[in-house]
């Protein structure tokens, strides 16, 4: 069982990542929950979701102790880093979160999916952090599974996929380098 928040203003496609990463959990035969939570304002307002992707029976769609939390601005980072359960994982977009976690008992990695997406695709950064999950998911979802995934969310925009599958690939690249 994985349990995911992630977080950041709305606008960048926090929810999306959600969907995305539930989407490959059902392409793996896994139960799955997306529960998303955003202010009125929506765009340039405060987004969040909690995913949760499990081969058993999820009882719940409430995160308490996350095991990852993905921060794609510095209000998200403080308002979740202290949830994360000790042993887990801290992601934050680089390009917009300077700073660092102060947790000595978290993984903690800073990516700058903004610039890295933006060689690609400039509106793929959440895409490309999906990339950046997989090998930290340790293969619980795979390559074909995010694909297929991405396939779904963009059915209805077909012209953005291959740009998308490649923020994906790249993403997953980027991560090998810092995840065994």
């Amino acid at each position: 069982m994985q349990k995911i928040i992630i977080s950041g203003f709305g606008g960048q496609g926090v929810l999306s990542l959600g969907k995305f990463i539930s989407y490959s959990a059902i392409e793996q035969n896994l139960n799955t929950s997306w529960l998303p939570s955003y202010g009125p304002e929506m765009r340039g307002g405060t987004a969040n979701c909690s995913v949760i992707y499990s081969a058993e029976d999820i009882a719940a769609p409430v995160i308490d102790h996350p095991d990852i939390l993905i921060a794609f601005n510095e209000p998200s980072l403080d308002k979740f880093e202290g949830s994360v359960k000790a042993g887990g994982v801290i992601i934050t977009n680089s390009d917009i979160v300077h700073k660092k976690t102060t947790r000595k008992d978290v993984k903690f990695y800073q990516v700058p999916v903004d610039t890295l997406a933006a060689a690609i695709n400039k509106r793929g950064a959440n895409v490309y952090m999906l990339g950046v999950l997989l090998p930290i998911f340790n293969g619980d979802i795979s390559e074909e599974a995010a694909i297929h995934a991405v396939e779904h969310v963009f059915e209805s925009k077909p012209k953005v996929i291959p740009s998308n599958i490649e923020c994906l690939k790249a993403g997953i690249e980027y991560m090998k380098k810092f995840v065994k």
